[in-house]
């Protein structure tokens, strides 16, 4: 998913600051929902200043992906059954777009619901096939050759008697040193670019990994911010095991 970030990054968003933030929300069943946004506002303001910002209008939709598979079902048919199963798991997912040109806001959410901390493994993975569809329909290139590239960096969640972790691991050497070496054009376009983790629990935060996380004031709510470049060099950076009180 980093690696199709970055595509959809240099394409749009070159000379522009953003920021990813990578959302979940857990309630005491256990119940959730998962996020990716990625705040766009830098840009808006950027072209505002610019006054190519006259055509945008208020804008506040969510697109499913059960429509944007229907629309693109005709390459999806093309894929391997495999990969046509992993797209069909991604009809829970949805997209909400947000744009208000007033206060120079825009924000691209995908989002999905959990009914186990478990499931945000395969949630995660269904983020990476978003990330692909998103960064196709941008650049004009189909379902197939997106949805059949291979990740270097995968995530893992695990949340059981009270500790939560977040565990970001290199798939594959190669790739990733590979996805390094492609950064070296482009690094000084990416010093503004964060990386966000903002999870909220049932109870509060007793004890976390990282010592510059921040918490909210009733303790339930942990945020964690690395730089997005730091990130993609190293994964590691933004693992997280969090103790909540019992």
């Amino acid at each position: 998913m980093l690696r199709k970030i970055i595509s959809l990054l240099i394409l749009v968003f070159t000379l522009v600051s953003c920021q990813f933030t990578e959302t979940m929300v857990i309630n005491d069943q256990g119940h959730g929902r998962m996020s990716l946004s990625i705040d766009l506002s830098d840009m808006m303001a950027m072209m505002a200043d610019m006054g190519e910002d006259s055509t945008m209008v208020k804008t506040d939709t969510i697109v499913s992906f059960k429509s944007i598979l229907e629309e693109k079902k005709d390459s999806i048919a093309q894929l391997s059954k495999e990969e046509q199963k992993r797209l069909k798991a991604m009809e829970d997912y949805n997209i909400h777009f947000t744009m208000d040109p007033d206060n120079k806001k825009s924000v691209v959410e995908i989002f999905t619901d959990f009914k186990n901390v478990s499931e945000a493994n395969d949630l995660m993975e269904g983020l990476n096939q978003s990330g692909s569809m998103i960064s196709g329909m941008t650049n004009g290139n189909d379902a197939n050759s997106k949805a059949s590239e291979s990740d270097a960096v995968g995530v893992k969640f695990s949340f059981k008697k009270g500790i939560f972790k977040r565990d970001a691991y290199i798939i594959d050497e190669k790739a990733h040193q590979q996805q390094i070496d492609s950064l070296k054009e482009t690094e000084s376009f990416m010093g503004g670019i964060t990386y966000k983790l903002k999870y909220t629990f049932p109870s509060r935060v007793i004890n976390a990994s990282a010592e510059d996380a921040k918490l909210s004031l009733d303790g339930k709510t942990i945020e964690l911010e690395r730089s997005f470049l730091e990130y993609l060099k190293n994964p590691d950076v933004l693992d997280l095991e969090v103790e909540l009180e019992k």
